[in-house]
């Protein structure tokens, strides 16, 4: 069960942060207003949040899951691989303080993206991607192992971070789209398979009994519903313009 969460506002620098997407300029208006929805949703699941104002000078900091890497008894702040992002982890730093003791770092020339991490019970993957070069993921890995968990490096061949293409949902059961349906490194789960008309809801959360999944993506809603899950749906067109999905808006724990 997650007892925490830290969301950011957006700031209005966002609308001309990075993007590799052509889904046109985002609106700040719409952008807020999912933004809150998504911090009501997260409410509603029965976790405390912890809101941090927005950041003017580092546009992409509301994707607050790239900064770090966090587990039920230690935090890893990462090193994000985009320069104009990497300040971003002294805010996430210092914040964590208040919840943390125990720290592990990703040092330079380790780049890692904590969207490229994803948890499955004990064990986590690590995606290989623009912004997550192998020294973070190897370095991310022998933390994790020195800690009790284990860990799997997988390089990406299509998705954005690794997150992008698939998500945890307790149960032995992941949703999976893309390059990850038929990837070996997930053969002992349940597939929850995302075709690829829908491909971005594959990030959706689990947040306690909840699966948060974006709008207007039915079948996906439609598989988690017959496979038992309850899901809340939000809408989620301003952060997809900056390839942002669910997941990167927090960190849970």
């Amino acid at each position: 069960m997650f007892k925490n969460v830290i969301v950011k506002t957006p700031s209005k620098s966002y609308l001309n942060g990075l993007t590799t997407s052509d889904l046109g300029k985002p609106v700040y208006s719409l952008l807020l207003d999912q933004h809150e929805a998504y911090v009501e949703a997260l409410k509603s699941c029965g976790v405390e949040v912890t809101h941090l104002p927005e950041s003017e000078e580092f546009p992409d900091s509301t994707f607050v899951e790239d900064a770090a890497v966090v587990t039920p008894e230690f935090a890893v702040i990462a090193n994000p691989g985009a320069e104009s992002r990497n300040g971003e982890k002294e805010e996430i730093k210092s914040v964590l303080h208040n919840f943390y003791k125990k720290f592990h770092f990703i040092n330079a020339p380790g780049t890692l993206d904590g969207g490229d991490v994803l948890q499955a019970e004990n064990q986590f993957y690590i995606g290989i991607s623009e912004r997550t070069n192998w020294d973070g993921a190897e370095q991310l890995k022998a933390i994790l192992e020195s800690e009790g968990y284990e860990a799997t490096i997988i390089e990406l061949k299509e998705f954005f971070h690794l997150k992008t293409g698939i998500a945890y949902l307790g149960n032995n059961t992941v949703a999976v789209s893309g390059e990850f349906v038929d990837h070996p490194a997930f053969d002992k789960y349940e597939k929850i398979i995302v075709p690829s008309e829908e491909e971005y809801s594959a990030n959706c959360i689990k947040v306690n009994d909840y699966v948060i999944v974006p709008k207007g993506f039915d079948g996906t809603v439609q598989k988690l519903a017959d496979a038992g899950y309850q899901t809340i749906e939000l809408e989620m067109s301003e952060f997809q313009k900056h390839d942002g999905g669910l997941s990167c808006l927090s960190l849970r724990f």
